[in-house]
């Protein structure tokens, strides 16, 4: 087992959060990092640094994060970051070649720049005039090529929504889901990450994005008859034609059967207050 890192001096940058976890319950999120960044992971001189800040009361998630980054890079070394000394502390006995935990917030107290961050259901404990400063202090920490992924999920995993950013901002939004317990698509919502929540009403693209995916939704009926996935795959390619989603051909196909849809950051984006 490594040894324990040294506390860092300064105060660490946030605030302490519910802790709340679960196993498995970022694995849609997981699915879709290895995915979509694991060339990046390989192409990397280096052994590649990921990320897990604020894994929560129990380090089930980062545990989680560096066996399935390292089933796409071998050598990717996983770090798990939280703001409560209990939960370091307590995370240390998981501790192995490939994953270590240290004390720390968004100020992500490493020597090298990671080349992904994830922090999943952190920021949506905070309030949305937040969540710029936040992004921007995590990007600015990237190294170059780097990713930070940064959403939402429910207890168990089965609806999540995630915001890409690269060292420039955001990139993409991704909502993923457990077909098969889906009303709607807007049903999705209720996960949407702190940047978007409070703009799901009119007006806002967000909220037109949902309306619109309902309606192909409703529209795809006829092939719930084959399935919540066919229905989903059909709906999507609707969606398509009217909204900026990304993946195309047979790579975005394997995506939406996976029960995902991404869609350009700019189209989504909130309208300035």
């Amino acid at each position: 087992m490594p040894p324990r890192p040294t506390p860092p001096s300064t105060r660490p940058v946030g605030a302490v959060t519910r802790g709340t976890t679960n196993p498995n319950r970022l694995r849609r999120m997981d699915r879709w990092i290895a995915a979509t960044h694991g060339p990046a992971l390989r192409r990397s001189t280096e052994a590649p640094v990921a990320v897990d800040l604020g894994y929560g009361a129990a380090p089930w998630t980062a545990v989680e994060l560096m066996r399935r980054l390292r089933a796409a890079e071998p050598r990717t070394e996983v770090v798990g970051v939280e703001i409560e000394p209990a939960r370091v502390e307590a995370a240390h006995p998981y501790a192995c070649e490939g994953l270590r935990f240290v004390h720390g917030g968004f100020e992500v107290p490493l020597p090298q720049r990671p080349l992904l961050i994830r922090a999943a259901n952190v920021l949506r404990q905070y309030e949305e005039d937040e969540v710029a400063a936040a992004w921007g202090r995590l990007c600015a920490r990237l190294a170059p090529g780097g990713l930070l992924v940064e959403g939402t999920c429910d207890e168990i995993g089965r609806r999540h929504v995630w915001v890409a950013l690269g060292p420039e901002g955001p990139r993409t939004v991704t909502f993923a889901t457990r077909l098969g317990s889906l009303d709607r698509p807007s049903d999705l919502a209720e996960r949407l990450p702190k940047a978007l929540i409070h703009r799901n009403v009119p007006g806002e693209p967000v909220h037109a994005f949902l309306r619109d995916f309902d309606r192909a939704w409703a529209a795809a009926a006829p092939y719930a008859s084959l399935g919540a996935r066919q229905r989903w795959i059909r709906t999507v390619g609707d969606l398509s034609a009217d909204w900026p989603l990304a993946g195309a051909g047979s790579d975005g196909l394997r995506r939406w059967r996976q029960g995902e849809v991404t869609v350009d950051w700019s189209a989504l984006a909130p309208n300035s207050r």
